[in-house]
């Protein structure tokens, strides 16, 4: 592609990769904005869900680390999909991509507006609408995202060091000062009903972390430095996060914690820190949790316009989708069209007078936490399928060892994440399950229509899986297809 080989090379080694994908999975509004609802939910054990994911995701990095080096950095779940289980299922995760990170995105415009009416009270004294400020949010995430810009590298690493910094700050508080107990590693801790409706939000917190593929054309000796990178990146995020939600529970102690998160689920990080370190720093930690949350939506929004736009190309979503900005060069129509679902999304959950932490962000991001443990398991799938074709080369029988192994995992994560659903959302039996339907329902649909593309237009639908997938495994020709499709109609005339 032109685009990549424009790319510097060798810019990029393994702790370079490592510190961007850390960055940009933007842990401070993971921990203030989220892990409060995991601690409501799973109780005092809520460190080690975060643990345990970190874990299962580091078995199923191995699969995927192997799938990038064979295949040369062939796109993401989409492409790995495509390659190991066909194109109807690759088209399927295209599409439920789409729809996962647009779940999780919209969501967090609830957390966002929460966070930002804080802060002016907090600074102000007064009080303002939460829907004022995510309205604010997303026009300026369109407008910047519009305008091709994206949060650069160098701004995301000085997010990342004051993010880091402050949390840390806030855990050193806390041991230095605090009572410990280690409740939280007890096995009635783990074992908590909570524990399995929060898995949800642990795996989602590493959400990014495969992007590491993405650096191999500027990486130096990719073959070593993106596995390592990808490792480091889920050890340390998994680490860091439990290592601060357990400073938080010792920071109320075992026996309050989960009533302090319930109650106030948007201030138990500030509380803490006013307690431990000082209310200058709990002002600070308020003006970083505006830049993180800001930067991580617009990360989210550029990357999901440009998932939308590479599916348009493929012939998978309208072809509108695939044109980009005369003068901006960005998929600017894609953008517009993912700011108006937004839009209309929070809109709907602002006039119905709904919660914009408990109600917007949990029941919209539901469904995207559900599709990404999906897709996590559907490419170990893949990566399972795609050796099990290559038992000779190299490397194979511990890709086939882990990606066996992280399905089996991620199956039972997310039998587990449905079944404790009710836990997580508050919502009634037919909510929860029209949640949960979303993602069957799409990879169904995604299916359905890469059989439609089939036989309307064999050509396209030998497109989908993107420009790598088509030199690895271009698939029957159109003349092929049309022939089969001739066939078949004349067999049942």
């Amino acid at each position: 592609m032109a685009e990549q080989a424009r790319l510097k090379t060798g810019a990029l080694g393994a702790a370079g990769i490592t510190f961007l994908v850390v960055a940009a999975a933007a842990p401070l509004t993971v921990m203030t904005g989220v892990a409060p609802l995991a601690v409501s939910i799973g109780g005092i054990g809520a460190p080690v869900g975060y643990l345990l994911a970190g874990l299962v995701l580091t078995v199923f990095a191995v699969g995927f680390t192997a799938m990038t080096r064979h295949t040369r950095g062939a796109g993401a779940f989409y492409s790995y999909i495509t390659l190991g289980l066909g194109r109807p299922l690759g088209a399927a995760a295209g599409l439920l991509a789409v729809l996962s990170y647009n779940a999780l995105q919209i969501g967090v415009y609830g957390l966002l507006g929460v966070q930002f009416a804080g802060a002016w009270t907090r600074f102000t004294g007064t009080g303002a609408p939460w829907w004022i400020f995510t309205a604010i949010g997303i026009a300026g995430v369109w407008a910047l995202g519009r305008r091709g810009i994206d949060v650069g590298a160098k701004v995301i690493g000085t997010l990342l060091i004051a993010e880091t910094a402050i949390l840390a700050l806030l855990v050193a508080g806390v041991l230095t000062k605090g009572q410990l107990t280690a409740g939280t590693f007890t096995p009635s801790a783990v074992t908590s009903p909570g524990m399995l409706a929060i898995l949800g939000f642990c795996f989602a917190a590493f959400m990014g972390f495969e992007s590491t593929a993405l650096y191999r054309g500027e990486a130096r000796r990719p073959d070593r430095s993106i596995p390592r990178a990808t490792y480091a990146s889920v050890a340390f995020l998994g680490l860091f996060y439990c290592l601060v939600v357990w400073a938080i529970v010792q920071a109320f102690g075992d026996e309050r914690v989960v009533e302090a998160a319930g109650t106030d689920p948007t201030g138990l990080f500030f509380t803490a820190m006013d307690t431990f370190v000082g209310a200058w720093a709990s002002d600070l930690m308020y003006v970083l949790v505006l830049t993180s949350v800001l930067a991580s939506q617009l990360a989210f929004h550029n990357a999901i316009n440009r998932y939308a736009f590479s599916l348009a190309h493929d012939g998978l979503l309208p072809a509108a989708f695939g044109r980009t900005h005369p003068r901006f060069l960005s998929p600017a129509a894609a953008g517009a069209a993912q700011t108006i679902l937004a839009a209309v999304v929070v809109a709907g959950f602002a006039l119905a007078g709904a919660d914009p932490y408990l109600q917007l962000l949990l029941l919209v991001n539901t469904p995207g936490a559900i599709g990404v443990v999906t897709l996590q398991a559907l490419t170990s799938a893949a990566v399972l399928a795609y050796f099990l074709r290559r038992r000779g080369v190299s490397g194979s029988r511990v890709a086939i060892a882990a990606g066996g192994l992280a399905l089996i995992l991620l199956s039972v994560v997310l039998y587990l994440l449905i079944d404790n659903i009710a836990l997580l959302t508050g919502a009634a039996f037919g909510a929860n399950a029209a949640l949960v339907a979303v993602v069957p329902a799409i990879l169904a649909a995604g299916v359905a229509w890469a059989f439609k593309i089939k036989i309307k237009s064999p050509s396209s639908y030998g497109r989908i899986g993107g420009e790598e997938v088509r030199a690895m495994n271009p698939g029957p020709s159109a003349a092929v297809l049309d022939n089969e499709n001739r066939h078949t109609e004349e067999t049942h005339a």
